[in-house]
């Protein structure tokens, strides 16, 4: 399974930048996105160390939303085992 994680971008060094989510920050690529088109504050799909995509607020969160639902679940099947 591919997951794309939502994360806010806190630092712009185009074409890599650094990103925020849940307390965490990872060094990105941004080349798959035009640098013109980001700004700090920015919300963005990362995969496999990339931002793939950029997404508003309200999308982000309601990403964050299902997956902490799916790890929950997880973690539900995991203890009954």
């Amino acid at each position: 399974m591919c997951v794309g994680v939502p994360m806010q971008l806190v630092e712009i060094n185009y074409p890599s930048g650094v990103a925020e989510a849940k307390g965490v920050t990872r060094s990105i690529g941004l080349q798959l996105i035009a640098e013109d088109s980001l700004k700090i504050g920015d919300h963005v799909i990362v995969h496999v160390g990339f931002a793939i995509e950029k997404v508003d607020k309200q999308r982000a969160d309601e990403i964050w939303e299902a997956l902490e639902e799916v790890l929950r679940m997880m973690d539900e099947e995991d203890s009954s085992a």
